[in-house]
């Protein structure tokens, strides 16, 4: 999509901190940080939410975890713990149109989602 600011960060378009790449990953800082790690781990093809997956898609969501993993490891939150969350949707709180995880961790963590 052409007006995508995830698309064009992954593009090189906007500058973003990468923290991992791939043919099919992107994994950046987020620009508002909630947690001292708050990373986006999110797929090179515009997909807009998890209701837009489809079951050819099953491949690519494992490597966003698995992306999301070695970038935990990486910036040595794994040990401790870290969350991953997808929104899907306007009143998920969804901001960008464009599938992708947020990698947050490097304190403690309140066990309330909602």
């Amino acid at each position: 999509m052409n007006d995508c600011v995830f698309c064009k960060i992954i593009a090189g378009e906007i500058p973003a901190k990468i923290y991992y790449r791939d043919d099919d990953v992107v994994v950046f800082a987020d620009i508002s940080p909630q947690t001292p790690v708050h990373a986006l781990v999110a797929p090179r093809r515009h997909i807009e939410d998890v209701e837009a997956l489809a079951l050819e898609d099953a491949a690519l969501v494992g490597r966003l975890i698995l992306a999301a993993q070695q970038v935990a490891r990486d910036l040595d939150v794994a040990p401790s713990g870290y969350r991953l969350i997808a929104n899907s949707g306007r009143d998920s709180g969804q901001l960008v149109p464009h599938l992708h995880f947020h990698l947050l961790g490097g304190r403690p963590l309140s066990p309330h989602l909602g």
